[in-house]
């Protein structure tokens, strides 16, 4: 399941939860089709400013971060080039439509492959 975890801070959030939510979800069901939507996850991880750090100091004004959580699978097929492509394009374009294209030249998106049967549901090890 497409597994998004974004971090921003919590001033930049405030009012803005389901917007992003929606956009995010919108940007996954864009790359995997209808059937992802159900089961595409986001989280909202808000922080204080003093608590999100770039290059020692605390951070000014960062930029959302997104660690996104697909199948390992996704990154050996014929079109992954094009499949990430996109994923990182449209996470990006969403959080951009969300909090403006100030944001744009700072968010990060990190793809992060799970390996089959390494994922569990309910207590229950997912096989593929």
């Amino acid at each position: 399941m497409p597994h998004l975890s974004v971090h921003v801070l919590e001033s930049d959030l405030v009012g803005r939860e389901a917007a992003l939510i929606e956009k995010l979800t919108d940007a996954v069901v864009a790359v995997y089709g209808e059937w992802a939507r159900s089961i595409a996850v986001v989280q909202l991880i808000g922080l204080p400013p003093d608590r999100w750090g770039i290059g020692g100091i605390a951070a000014q004004a960062p930029s959302p971060s997104v660690t996104f959580g697909i199948r390992e699978a996704a990154f050996s097929r014929p079109d992954a080039d094009e499949i990430i492509a996109r994923l990182i394009s449209g996470v990006t374009d969403a959080i951009v439509e969300v909090f403006g294209e100030r944001v744009r030249a700072g968010v990060t998106v990190e793809l992060v492959g799970t390996p089959a049967g390494r994922t569990g549901i309910g207590g229950v090890v997912v096989a593929s």
